[in-house]
């Protein structure tokens, strides 16, 4: 079987060191820890662990922020993010207590206190580690603060007995969750798209776009872009929320372009020229985004690979792993495997790299053309395990092209049968490596022309692949002629192989 390929392509992090400096700079996450450093044994919190609105023009003041409304909004926040993260421990009320100087007034509340919290010493203490992992705390809590309920007409769902009607509020929570997840994860593959090249702002209207519109829809209906319209506003406000934490860099939909109140704006916009389109609101993830976003689809069991992840596995590990990596990112994992060889020397890495590049099964060959890279990359140290294969079927076509690219000398010339053996393994090698059509097809007329009568004699090469890649030779081969001769040669193969 060949190697099971991954939902997506692998991602190329930055450091933990780096990405933990990302996450203490997070305006939102700053404000929390300074928050959580200012709060003392006076500060009282409501049953909810909010802070008491009366402390809350003394936290903004704290934080730099003007004393009004939206200074007040801002230091509430970042307290929220303070008790969720673990920063601070919040003492719940005890039923039926009145705050100091409240006598016997109807309107007091009971109130709690707050202290210190474990995470809070961590800031500071910590590794990287312990940093990152108290702001994915963080980030999951501005993630379900995201995907809360928009309570404009808040007094119409309170009925007269208090109680609130979350039935009228037409929210679905894991709806809400599963669809900014899924707008994260597009942005994430439209970062990782291209090697890494695509790593630009998205426009907001394309983005939502991708999450409404039918991929076999021509030209969208009215609905649907009525459909985009309404996600891209809601989108807007979740970007804004979600930028603080550091995940996002957002740049906000342009508030001239609301024509009407209650009216969005136009969905058409995905298609506007570069000028334009940059008004309707343009987002980016960020690498501690991409870190981000990767942790959460790992906890919800999505395979997310991470350059680097095989680098302490085993070399059958590492060649399988690699399979269907593009190819900055298997060499980058093949390089931070080797190093961390560095004490085993190249030779037993080389060894180890050809031994897992054994085999007969359908992933063989293209673990054989990786084991060939990583081979490139170990350098002329690893020539003694190299030449340990000259003798050995599969191998030794591999090991005299690798001697040659060295300039060895005394390397003894191959047999016949395994120049013609290497040839069918290299195209089954391109062929599960999915490879550009030109390259394929030049390799397989290359392949054919460097030996005279190669298709009357191919057909008995002792390869499982063998009839497969003839049938692929005659289809790709632009000579009509060398394509008509495959195909009567994949015919003689399946008849020796009893298929």
């Amino acid at each position: 079987m060949s190697a099971e390929r991954p939902t997506l392509p692998p991602v190329r992090l930055h450091s933990e060191a780096e990405l933990a400096r990302d996450a203490l700079a997070a305006p939102l996450f700053v404000r929390a820890v300074k928050l959580a450093r200012w709060a003392g044994p006076d500060t009282r919190v409501g049953a909810g662990g909010e802070l008491v609105e009366a402390h809350l023009p003394a936290a903004a003041e704290h934080l730099g922020l003007p004393a009004d409304e939206e200074g007040a909004a801002y230091a509430s926040e970042a307290w929220r993010l303070a008790v969720d993260t673990g920063l601070l421990d919040v003492t719940d009320p005890e039923e039926g207590e009145l705050p100091d100087g409240a006598g016997g007034s109807e309107e007091a509340e009971a109130e709690g206190t707050v202290t210190a919290g474990e995470n809070l010493a961590l800031i500071t203490s910590g590794s990287p580690q312990d940093i990152l992992s108290i702001w994915l705390d963080g980030l999951d809590a501005v993630h379900a603060d995201a995907t809360a309920p928009v309570l404009d007409d808040f007094a119409d769902l309170v009925g007269e007995d208090g109680s609130i009607d979350f039935d009228a509020l037409d929210w679905d929570p894991e709806a809400e969750a599963e669809f900014l997840d899924g707008v994260l994860g597009n942005l994430y593959l439209l970062t990782l798209a291209d090697n890494g090249a695509g790593d630009g702002p998205v426009p907001l209207p394309a983005l939502a776009a991708s999450m409404i519109v039918p991929d076999d829809m021509g030209e969208p209906t009215d609905d649907i872009l009525e459909q985009v319209s309404e996600a891209m506003m809601r989108l807007d406000d979740q970007f804004r929320l979600l930028e603080p934490i550091g995940i996002v860099a957002y740049q906000p939909v342009d508030e001239a372009l609301m024509v009407e109140e209650g009216e969005p704006v136009d969905a058409s916009a995905a298609g506007a020229d570069e000028e334009d389109v940059t008004r309707y609101g343009m987002v980016k993830l960020t690498p501690l985004g991409l870190y981000g976003v990767r942790a959460r689809m790992l906890e919800a069991g999505v395979d997310a690979p991470a350059v680097g992840d095989l680098a302490d596995k085993g070399a059958d590990t590492l060649l399988d792993g690699i399979a269907h990596h593009p190819e900055p990112a298997a060499r980058a994992e093949i390089q931070l495997w080797l190093a961390g060889r560095g004490s085993q020397g190249a030779v037993a890495a080389a060894a180890e790299l050809l031994a897992a590049a054994r085999g007969t099964d359908e992933g063989a060959p293209l673990r054989r053309l990786h084991c060939q890279q990583a081979l490139a990359l170990a350098g002329a140290e690893a020539e003694p395990a190299v030449r340990a294969v000259l003798g050995d079927q599969e191998l030794g076509g591999l090991a005299r092209v690798w001697l040659a690219e060295h300039g060895a000398t005394d390397v003894p010339p191959p047999p016949e049968a395994m120049i013609f053996w290497l040839a069918i393994d290299t195209i089954a090698a391109q062929l599960d490596a999915d490879g550009e059509l030109d390259e394929l097809q030049g390799l397989v007329e290359g392949l054919s022309a460097q030996h005279s009568g190669f298709f009357d004699e191919v057909w008995r090469v002792d390869h499982p692949a063998t009839a497969d890649v003839l049938e692929a030779m005659g289809r790709l081969h632009s000579d009509k002629k060398a394509a008509k001769e495959a195909r009567k040669a994949a015919f003689k193969a399946r008849s020796r192989a009893g298929g």
